[in-house]
């Protein structure tokens, strides 16, 4: 396999601590092409002008942010904005202290184009979108840009887009913002130009402090914030962009929530979204949530406990075992088969020799006993997940690396060969306890 060692390294360090690397996906994607396909159909819609709404189900480590990431990379490299967060206990959807503004910020600060995939592409947009109608204006007018004519015309497409977002909510003064930024950007103005964005990221506290700095006496709160990203979504078209793309991983913080109202405030927010998405009222935008089964659909403190939500989100009637709705809402996570796990493995080996020069010595059949052995363990069959699987092959591989001298097939079957604990039932255990806690 022909991989850079940049990206090897960041591949099976990621992986063997758990967690999805950002870079070098295409290499070891295996399996989830119904998941995948379902997700690419939305985009499909987004950029006809559509909305979408996706939640994506699934246990710990069994491959939610995985799905997440591939679809993150795709849509970037076919012209989307990506903004993506994590919720945590100092991010949700809604608070009294500021939480949901978190979440906000940092939407807006991991914001990547396929330029600027790292996230921090604010800047870059709003320059961009500037400098792409200063282009447009001089062809139209012979490559002349000194004339008035040019101005004339760069500043009618600027504010034609600037128009167009007058009749939304917040729209006037969102267009506004927009204004002061390009006209700062055609003065040089750069201190003016970072008090826009500085805005833009809701990092203004107060209405005052707006006031004086840019004229606007309103500021991005917890409660309207995502109004603007509805504004930011259309916007995006209207700048060159085919849409945006909103991924909100770790709906557990919510579920975790100990007040039952504030959770309540929470999936409030979430059925606001649902339907803005579903109803037309959202355009040019995508939302994918995701969380564990437990977080989804218990009816006491999950996101089925808000009866709204759970009337449109539960399975109906006519879905079975191998026969998934990938068109319903709620996409859940089947685990990958014995042979796509011996596919990604093969692909793991591969990436671990090349990025510490050594001549691969696992053989196919010690694969297929490594699977066996991994699926062979108790409850297995319901609990094991790809995370499990990954980490406990890179340890493997790290072993036989480092002791050359090692027989694989007797350290498979030995008994000292210690496979990491698994965590599927430490997690589901968990989530149980924080269920007798309810306030």
């Amino acid at each position: 396999m022909k991989i850079p060692k940049r990206i090897a390294s960041a591949v099976i360090n990621s992986l063997k601590g758990g967690v999805v690397p950002r870079v070098g996906l295409p290499y070891i994607t295996v399996g989830r092409e119904t998941e995948i396909n379902a997700l690419l159909h939305d985009v499909d819609i987004i950029s006809e002008g559509g909305a979408s709404f996706r939640f994506i189900v699934g246990k710990y480590g069994s491959g939610k942010s995985f799905l997440l990431q591939t679809i993150r990379n795709y849509v970037m490299d076919k012209n989307f904005v990506v903004a993506d967060a994590d919720l945590s206990p100092e991010r949700r959807l809604q608070g009294t202290k500021g939480q949901g503004l978190a979440t906000y910020k940092e939407l807006i600060r991991n914001m990547s184009t396929k330029t600027r995939p790292e996230g921090g592409a604010l800047t870059l947009i709003l320059d961009r979108w500037i400098s792409s109608v200063q282009n447009e204006a001089a062809a139209e007018n012979g490559g002349d840009a000194d004339s008035p004519e040019f101005t004339a015309k760069v500043e009618g497409k600027i504010y034609s887009v600037i128009n167009s977002l007058n009749e939304m909510v917040h729209g006037f003064d969102f267009a506004k913002l927009l204004t002061l930024y390009y006209r700062s950007y055609i003065n040089g103005d750069d201190d003016t130009k970072a008090k826009v964005v500085k805005w833009f990221r809701g990092e203004y506290a107060t209405k005052t402090e707006a006031k004086s700095d840019l004229g606007v006496n309103i500021i991005i709160t917890d409660d309207d914030w995502y109004e603007y990203i509805k504004l930011f979504a259309y916007f995006l078209r209207q700048a060159g962009y085919n849409g945006m793309l909103i991924l909100i991983d770790e709906l557990v913080n919510i579920y975790k929530v100990p007040n039952s109202i504030t959770r309540q405030y929470n999936y409030e927010k979430i059925l606001t979204m649902y339907n803005d998405t579903l109803q037309g009222k959202a355009k040019y935008l995508g939302i994918i949530m995701c969380g564990t089964p437990q977080c989804i659909e218990d009816t006491r403190r999950g996101v089925y406990s808000y009866e709204a939500l759970r009337s449109r989100l539960a399975e109906g009637r006519f879905g079975r075992e191998g026969m998934k709705d990938m068109l319903a809402p709620v996409i859940k996570l089947v685990p990958l088969t014995y042979e796509e796990m011996l596919v990604l493995i093969e692909k793991l080996a591969d990436i671990h020799s090349t990025l510490f020069d050594y001549t691969q010595k696992l053989t196919e059949e010690d694969m297929i006993n490594f699977i066996k052995i991994e699926f062979g363990r108790i409850g297995a069959d319901s609990n094991i997940t790809p995370r499990e699987v990954i980490r406990d092959f890179i340890e493997l591989l790290n072993i036989i690396y480092q002791n050359p001298e090692m027989n694989v097939t007797e350290l498979l079957s030995s008994e000292s060969f210690q496979f990491a604990k698994s965590q599927a039932e430490e997690s589901e255990k968990t989530e149980e306890e924080f269920a007798e806690f309810e306030l």
